[in-house]
């Protein structure tokens, strides 16, 4: 018995000591819970209480009810001409639009927690700070149900964004490292075939593939949700083209240098965990404090779904998302020529 029970305490000292060598396993136990924590706080709390952004379009009564509105510590007022209120509800960067007059409207997405939340506290603050004028003023409500400005338009680009960058990284990444502990790369070595050539294979395999996700997701949102695709599909096709190549870039580079599937594995949810939360897949960037919005704003990510969403839902053209494809060109462009310094056979 004695035997038996000495022969379970060093199998469990033996995987305890095993787990602590590997640095990925300790990150994603320990580390990565309390970062996301951290991350998700930042995004949806500000000095400990909740709010929301409100627009109210200006108006004649814009100024009063705009004071009105501010008074309350859980809303966020912008005062904002008519379109450029509308686009800001269209991309989810705030939650309610209120339009003076009389009656007041309140224009939202029902569909939007957030949106629900933004129509209750200010009705709250118009009835508690207009006294006497709220009894003569009513409130319509009216939800947004057009093509292109409702929450499920809001994600489906953000989704085939983050579709591209998962498949760009992964695809590539996974590949060589195989290849790597497999001993593949080694015998490579020997043959005539130059490092660029064989990191361009790994790229051009992603754009075979390409095609078929963007696809896929484009006619699922078209027919189940009757998404919209205002844009050239031209132009929709060189966005996903150029993302697919910054985020297989990436791919690369994080690849260059990893030897097991854990130590890649590892890296590429560390680059790819910050984007899922702060490159408006799910929810607008528009939620994280001011002073980072710039650094989020330079993230392919964010780049790649900006594009797709001006593009699909605005129907811009390809100079009006120049400035947003260059960002994805500069990280393509670093990735890749870093990777090929950096990249190891063995």
């Amino acid at each position: 018995m004695a035997e038996h029970h000495n022969a379970l305490v060093q199998l469990t000292l033996w995987r305890l000591r095993e787990f602590t060598r590997e640095p990925e396993a300790l990150f994603w136990v320990f580390a990565f819970p309390v970062l996301l924590a951290l991350a998700l706080g930042i995004a949806f709390s500000r000095k400990g209480e909740q709010t929301v952004a409100v627009a109210v379009e200006s108006a004649a009564q814009s100024e009063r009810i705009d004071s009105l509105l501010a008074a309350n510590p859980h809303l966020r007022v912008e005062l904002l001409n008519s379109a450029d209120a509308a686009e800001k509800l269209r991309n989810g960067k705030v939650a309610l639009v209120v339009v003076p007059g009389d009656p007041i409207v309140f224009r939202y997405d029902s569909t939007r927690t957030e949106s629900l939340l933004a129509r209750l506290l200010a009705s709250k603050a118009l009835d508690r700070n207009a006294g006497e004028e709220r009894a003569e003023r009513s409130i319509r409500s009216v939800s947004v149900t057009e093509r292109g400005s409702r929450y499920i338009d809001f994600l489906i680009p953000g989704l085939l964004g983050m579709n591209i960058m998962g498949t760009g990284m992964w695809g590539v990444g996974f590949g060589i490292v195989r290849a790597r502990n497999n001993k593949l790369l080694k015998r490579m070595i020997a043959s005539p075939m130059r490092k660029w050539q064989f990191l361009a294979g790994f790229l051009g395999s992603r754009l075979v593939f390409l095609a078929g996700e963007i696809v896929a997701i484009l006619l699922f949102g078209h027919f189940v949700f009757d998404v919209p695709v205002r844009g050239s599909i031209l132009v929709i096709t060189a966005v996903a083209v150029l993302g697919a190549l910054c985020f297989s870039s990436l791919g690369l580079l994080v690849a260059s240098r990893a030897r097991t599937i854990e130590g890649v594995s590892g890296l590429m949810n560390l680059v790819m965990v910050p984007m899922w939360i702060g490159s408006g897949v799910f929810f607008s960037y528009a939620n994280f404090p001011e002073v980072v919005q710039p650094f989020l704003r330079i993230l392919p990510l964010t780049a790649l779904n900006d594009a797709l969403r001006a593009v699909m839902l605005d129907g811009a053209g390809a100079l009006g998302v120049i400035g947003l494809l260059g960002i994805m060109l500069l990280w393509g462009a670093f990735s890749v020529g870093t990777a090929i310094k950096m990249f190891r056979w063995v």
